[in-house]
């Protein structure tokens, strides 16, 4: 089972935009290129989808991400309008990967660059975990984890300590994804005896300076994506980048 992870588009209603180093349109483009050559089982979006939060912004993501080969699924980040989001195309909470279940957390809080679970949400993650002992991969979009960038780890999972200490009952779960920071990222979070592996993934769009203490677009790197095999109970996974 291949699983790949895009994340971090940014895209504006005018396909001619620009960010803060290029075009959004023309380097999401150019990573989805990438990923059908892949030849993916599941291809999974980790939020901020928009830029500028318009409609036509999710139109023209939608259009491009049908033409995969396969089964794709999203979730908002602190950019996107998730109603806009569902009116193109809904937003699933599971997807069953035959071996492995994949589960899609919201962490959007309206207005606001962090993240948040909340209560009801945690507690609905735990009766979803309590229903199927199979392997289990999380994707969200904000870090539930520092990743060593000041201005980026305020602006994470705010709820990280109660999510972590869920998880704590369910060995089951083996990999987070994450976006919002715009760079790869791997560590393996120790937990009840064991260890989660938590993967961040590069942007389609900008890639932030890794280690930075105010906010910097890493400008020699490149745009990218995740590729993560399933294998069993086991994983492999790595980043793929690519040239413009």
């Amino acid at each position: 089972m291949r699983l790949i992870q895009i994340t971090d588009a940014h895209l504006h209603a005018d396909k001619q935009a620009r960010s803060r180093a290029a075009i959004p349109w023309q380097q999401f483009e150019a990573v989805l290129d990438a990923v059908v050559a892949e030849r993916p089982d599941v291809v999974v979006v980790s939020g901020d989808i928009s830029q500028d939060e318009t409609s036509a912004s999710y139109v023209h993501a939608c259009e491009a991400l049908n033409r995969l080969p396969c089964p794709w699924f999203w979730i908002p980040g602190n950019h996107d309008q998730p109603e806009l989001m569902a009116a193109e195309r809904p937003m699933l909470d599971e997807v069953d990967l035959e071996q492995w279940r994949l589960l899609l957390l919201n962490t959007h809080v309206p207005g606001k660059p962090h993240g948040e679970l909340g209560a009801a949400k945690l507690t609905a993650l735990a009766e979803r975990l309590e229903q199927d002992e199979r392997p289990v991969a999380i994707v969200m979009h904000h870090p539930p984890v520092d990743v060593g960038a000041d201005w980026m780890d305020a602006i994470g999972l705010q709820d990280r300590d109660a999510f972590w200490q869920l998880l704590s009952a369910y060995p089951q779960v083996k990999i987070i994804l994450f976006g919002h920071a715009h760079q790869a990222f791997a560590q393996h979070q120790p937990l009840a005896g064991s260890a989660i592996g938590t993967y961040g993934c590069p942007a389609t769009s900008d890639q932030f300076l890794p280690g930075a203490k105010t906010f910097a677009v890493d400008e020699a790197s490149r745009p990218g994506y995740r590729v993560v095999e399933l294998h069993g109970e086991e994983w492999q996974t790595w980043v793929e980048r690519i040239d413009l």
